[in-house]
Order: C-alpha cells, then structure tokens, then sequence
C-alpha cells in the first residue's frame, strides 16, 4: 500500500513538472514579439467619377401595334397574310366586299363629269353661281365617301410590321365584335418590331433627375453578358399616389430582330455624375458566416482592418463606403487573406 502511494505522489511530480514547463512555454511565447511579416502590395486611395445608376425590370413590347379592321361590319373577300409575315407600310393586308365602293365610285364619276361641265359654262357665265357651288358640294362630298370606303375596303399595313393576330378567314362575315384575346374589334393585329420600347415603373425621388432622351442600357437573360443601348423617349408628367413612382418609356432600335416583345430584361438608368472611392473587388473581404465587409490598410508596417459597405460595382472595381478611409490611404489589394488586424506586413512592388 505504501509503495503504491509513493507512485502516486511521483506521477503527480510529474504531472505537475510538466504542466509548469508548459505554462512557462506558453507565457514564453506571449512575450515573444510577433516576427511573422506578410508581404503585400497596395494601391493608393483615390476618389474616381462614376455615374449614378438605378436599376429596374421591364418587359419588351412593340413600339407600336394596330388592330387592324374596317369601320362597319361586311364579308372580308380576301386576307393576303399569315400570322407572323412581315409587311412593308402601304401594302394591301385585307380586301372587303367593295360593292358599296364600287356603286360610290360610278356616283363620283358621273358627278365629276357634270362638275366638269358646268365649270366650264361657269366660266362662260352661262350658269348661275348658286347652281356651280351646289354641285361642287355634292362633287366634294361624293370623293370623301369613296376615300373612306376605300380605305375601309382594302386595309394597308400603316409601317413595317410583323403580323401578329389573324382572327377570320377569307370569306368570312367580319361583325365587328371585339376580339376577346385584344379586347377591340380587330380582323388583323400588326405590330413593329424593328424598334421597341420598355415602360419602366420609377421612383418618384428620381424625378428631377430623369430627362427625354437620357441614354439606357438594358440587359436580357437570354443574351447573358451583353448589353443593348436605348433611350429615354417619354416621362409620365404625373406621379401615381399608391405606388409613389411614374412612367418612363425607353425606345430600342432592333434592326437586326435579335431582341422579341414580351422579353424580360433589366433596365439601367445613370442619373448623375459623381466622386467616389472605387476599388478593386479582390481588396474586399467578407467575414465568413455574415454580411461583414472589410479591406486593410498600411500604416507604419502594420496591417489595420476597417469596416467598409459596398455600393455599385463597376467590371473589377467596387465603390467601397466607409468614414475610416482617407484619400491617399495605402490599401492593401494582395497578401490580405492572411492578415490579422495590427499584423506586420511588408510592401513589395
């Protein structure tokens, strides 16, 4: 029993040799200065012009679009086009029953015969003014109702379009219903597309800042990485109470019919010029496991954090805001991953 006491009293020795030893290694290596130094490169603080940008989502529609039908009710003879041709303006879409034109034309005819005949005995001073005027009414009134009839008989493509509603067959009676699918009376729907536009849905504090003919850019999913320009053609002079925002239609020409109606794309907006601290985005960090942001600076050899929130970004660059930065700060932009606040660090070009 004794000699295992005595083991137990040494093993203690031991244990407590040991642990002084440690302590006194630990307490070594706090005392010890930090010698491990970083090498670095850095990049002076400047202030650079940017623009100003919103950004808003929007949807593709035709520049314009027609719903194409005649003013009364009759039999279409003849639709000429298919639902997605192309028609250049003046080219004839749809012929009605053009009996009515027909019966308005011969009436315009005889009446410009006599028309023609009394001009020239009023010249002669052969027929009385009252008779030359009452007759030149019925003339003029009688070549107004055969333009209208005749651009109510065959209908035009008013620009270049692309069809795109058909909603009868030739020979079919035209009533003059609405059409459920557009809401209006329509026999054709036409739209261009070889130039679009975007209504975009902006904040009212934007306002003063939005002008007619401001250049746009626009950004759609389905071409990832490229950007289409387009203007501002429109404002809305009014602000809607419950939304607090107002309309702007941005214009896009598309020569080529790369872009559709009905794409969705991101509209982006510069408003104004101005100063800002632009960085780098590889000098900014992020605290793991949070929305922490935050770069080092050099000072006197040392590598001190700062807290930074970001704004736009710009391609590589990123504008870094943060009260703690001062123009002519020197950043550090590579060696940073490794670095502890107050850490040594050696700059190298």
């Amino acid at each position: 029993m004794k000699r295992f006491n005595y083991s137990i009293a040494l093993g203690a020795l031991v244990l407590f040799g040991l642990g002084a030893c440690s302590s006194d290694q630990e307490k070594k290596v706090k005392e010890t200065p930090d010698v491990v130094t970083e090498r670095v490169r850095v990049t002076t603080l400047g202030a650079e012009e940017i623009t100003r940008t919103v950004e808003y989502t929007a949807t593709l529609e035709p520049f314009k679009e027609v719903h194409m039908a005649p003013t009364s009710p009759g039999r279409i003879e003849t639709i000429r086009v298919e639902l997605g041709d192309r028609v250049k303006a003046g080219q004839e879409l749809v012929r009605m029953n053009d009996t009515q034109l027909i019966q308005a034309e011969i009436q315009l005819n005889n009446l410009k015969a006599d028309y023609t005949r009394l001009d020239t005995l009023k010249k002669l001073g052969s027929i009385a003014q009252q008779q030359y005027e009452q007759l030149q009414a019925q003339y003029e009134a009688a070549q107004e109702n055969v333009d209208f009839l005749r651009k109510n008989t065959i209908l035009k493509a008013p620009f270049n379009a692309v069809i795109s509603g058909k909603y009868f067959e030739s020979g079919e009676m035209y009533s003059g219903t609405p059409v459920a699918t557009v809401g209006k009376a329509a026999i054709l729907s036409v739209i261009q597309v070889d130039k679009l536009k975007a209504i975009v849905s902006v904040s009212e504090k934007y306002f003063p800042k939005v002008e007619l003919g401001m250049p746009v850019s626009l950004r759609f999913d389905v071409f990832p990485g490229e950007s289409f320009e387009g203007k501002i053609f429109r404002i809305a002079p009014t602000i809607d109470s419950q939304s607090r925002s107002f309309e702007v239609e941005v214009s896009i020409d598309n020569p080529k019919g790369q872009l559709r109606p009905g794409m969705f794309g991101r509209v982006t907006i510069g408003l104004e010029k101005t100063e800002a601290v632009v960085l780098p985005a590889l000098a900014i960090l992020k605290m793991q496991g949070s929305n922490i942001r935050y770069l080092f600076v050099e000072e006197n050899g040392r590598a001190k954090r700062i807290d930074v929130q970001l704004g736009k970004r710009f391609d590589d660059k990123v504008e870094v805001i943060s009260d703690q930065l001062t123009i002519g700060d020197q950043v550090i932009v590579e060696g940073q991953a490794r670095l502890l606040d107050g850490g040594l660090v050696e700059v190298v070009n």
